[in-house]
C-alpha cells in the first residue's frame, strides 16, 4: 500500500507512467530526478502521510525501495 502511493506520487512528480517504477528504481540514475524534483517528492510524501523527513535521512535515499522502508518506518 505504502509502494502504491509512493509510485504514484514519483509517476506524477516526474510525469512517468507508475508501471515503470519498482522498489529497485533509481531515483537519480533510472528516474532523472534532479534536486528540485526530490523536494517536491519529499513535500507530497511528507502531505500524503503525515510524517517529517529528516533531510539527512533524504540524502540516503537511492531507491524508490529506500524511500518506501524509510515511510513504513515512520508511519
Amino acid at each position: 500500500m505504502v509502494f502504491e502511493k509512493l509510485s504514484k506520487i514519483i509517476a506524477d512528480q516526474l510525469g512517468l507512467e507508475q508501471s515503470k517504477i519498482s522498489k529497485t528504481t533509481s531515483l537519480k540514475e533510472e528516474l532523472q530526478a534532479d534536486s528540485l524534483d526530490i523536494v517536491e517528492i519529499i513535500m507530497s510524501i511528507e502531505e500524503e502521510f503525515g510524517i517529517q523527513v529528516d533531510d539527512n535521512d533524504a540524502l540516503a535515499f537511492k531507491t524508490v525501495g529506500d524511500v518506501a522502508d524509510y515511510i513504513e518506518k515512520n508511519i
